[in-house]
């Protein structure tokens, strides 16, 4: 089994840190004193449990051992690892937590196991690595005879590999560390690095359509999909016969982002790649974020994109950085950009020289390797920090979109002012691009503010108010993070009514009693 992550903070519980000394007073300074708020070890509530003889009908399907109710297991099934959801488990409340947690290990089990949910009229919410940030893992328990956590943990097996065509196919409890070791073995990679990477699965990847750091080489997780199997209350869904295909829709893209809601993934065929021989990571400067940007487009439009390509805007850029003068600018930092290319020595040297040749061109400022290595070094690390945060009395949430590059300013622009207004004076917003495309580009927000006396009606209030200023712009919702619970009105608001039509159809048609992670994703 996996490491489990910790109840109240991100990720293994062995990698918590403590805000370093050296960084309480600049927190002071921003945020005034410190309040310690840490999270604290609490006594679980006895919690409510199925009926015994639902357990015993799941225990025949997956075995005694494998049906979990003891109040550990289902708390750390309590909803994901959004600020909101840390909030709430630091405050005890377990209001959500699934009333028992069920591993099966193999497709069969999982049929079964949907069969009965739908006998039964049992909430089931799919559960792979528990990263879910918009609320993805809390069902609707209304009107259900109880909640199962369907964790897909030991299905993790990497079922084949086809060197020639350069496809793997993978189960979906696979942890992305696991995931890579089982393809290194074969001299293969997946290449999709999100920075839930250590502790997300390949069945979340699927899921909610996530993207990775690397992906502007080697694409986005629902780029990488060329197949998949689904097991639905309405039979099971095998899809992907080919590379491509004209025979109708694309019915893999009703999956892929469907966030549980319409089938229980239970195998994903990935393409994959060989494992990069030469890695290298070079720092930039640009005066401004719109300089940066304006580089990123003249790249991916040229095609002439690196492995890894992100932009911090001024604030970002400052906050990252201890010294200024690390990257070349005196007292003003400016926009710090790394530039990642992977692969062959020889193809890395061609590209990489062909790109700095159009940055250079452009204004921006060659910084070497240094800022590429640090940002490597600490790349999955922003989360233990945003913890030691919260542990004195700061609120620090992310959020993100994506819009065409002519809207990108606007959208900019209009994030931010929501985000100051709601927040308040004293609060920092930060943002970075870090997925790009011919045709345009993602941003993605992070805020810290002093908490207030509710962070959790604190950060809807902003949420709600930079959800709108989205959805003016014309921008979309979610670029990575998926809807969940959280983003649900918007989402509404971005597919119009006639798409909602549509998604309610396929959920009516696929889960006709709607047991499948009820009150997730379709408004």
């Amino acid at each position: 089994m996996t490491t489990e992550m910790h109840p109240q903070r991100w990720g293994d519980p062995a990698a918590a840190v403590a805000l370093p000394e050296s960084a309480r007073g600049l927190v002071e300074l921003a945020f005034g004193d410190v309040r310690e708020t840490p999270a604290t070890d609490r006594e679980l509530p006895e919690l409510p449990a199925l009926d015994e003889s639902l357990l015993d009908a799941l225990r025949t399907v997956v075995g005694a051992e494998h049906v979990l109710t003891d109040a550990a297991t289902r708390a750390l099934r309590t909803r994901g690892k959004s600020t909101p959801d840390l909030l709430r488990a630091r405050a005890g409340d377990l209001t959500d937590a699934p009333d028992v947690v069920v591993r099966p290990a193999t497709q069969a089990e999982v049929e079964a196991l949907v069969a009965l949910a739908v006998e039964h009229h049992l909430a089931l919410v799919p559960f792979g690595g528990g990263t879910s940030v918009t609320g993805g893992l809390v069902a609707r328990r209304e009107g259900f005879a109880g909640v199962v956590s369907l964790d897909l943990v030991r299905l993790d097996r990497l079922v084949a590999v086809d060197t020639e065509s350069m496809t793997a196919t993978l189960e979906p409890g696979l942890r992305g560390p696991q995931a890579e070791a089982l393809l290194a073995a074969h001299g293969l990679t997946l290449g999709h690095f999100p920075q839930s990477y250590q502790h997300a699965s390949i069945g979340g990847f699927a899921a909610t359509r996530s993207s990775g750091q690397s992906s502007a080489g080697y694409g986005r997780f629902d780029s990488l999909v060329v197949g998949l199997t689904v097991v639905t209350p309405s039979g099971v869904l095998t899809l992907g016969s080919a590379p491509a295909t004209a025979a109708g829709p694309d019915l893999r893209q009703l999956v892929l982002g469907s966030e549980g809601t319409l089938g229980v993934i239970t195998s994903v065929t990935v393409r994959v790649r060989p494992v990069p021989v030469t890695r290298v990571y070079d720092g930039w400067r640009w005066p401004s974020f719109a300089a940066g940007s304006d580089a990123m487009r003249t790249l991916a439009q040229a095609g002439l994109l690196p492995t890894v390509i992100r932009l911090s805007d001024e604030t970002e850029t400052a906050i990252n950085l201890a010294d200024p003068e690390s990257i070349g600018a005196g007292g003003d930092a400016g926009c710090l950009m790394v530039v990642g290319h992977e692969g062959e020595p020889d193809v890395v040297a061609a590209r990489r020289a062909a790109v700095a040749a159009v940055l250079t061109r452009l204004g921006g400022t060659d910084l070497g390797e240094e800022p590429g290595r640090a940002w490597e070094q600490g790349r999955f690390h922003a989360p233990y920090l945003r913890d030691a945060l919260l542990d004195v009395g700061v609120l620090v949430e992310t959020l993100e979109t994506a819009t065409f590059w002519s809207n990108r300013q606007r959208l900019y622009d209009a994030v931010r002012a929501a985000l100051t207004g709601a927040l308040g004076e004293g609060a920092l917003v930060l943002c970075h691009v870090s997925h790009v495309y011919e045709t345009g580009c993602s941003l993605y927000f992070t805020v810290a503010a002093r908490q207030a006396e509710d962070p959790l009606e604190q950060w809807a209030a902003a949420k709600a108010a930079a959800s709108d200023a989205i959805i003016a712009a014309g921008a979309t919702i979610t670029h990575h993070h998926a809807i969940g619970t959280d983003h649900k009105p918007w989402f509404a608001r971005e597919i119009g009514p006639v798409g909602v039509q549509v998604l309610r159809a396929v959920k009516n048609s696929l889960d006709p009693t709607g047991v499948l992670n009820p009150g997730v994703l379709v408004p």
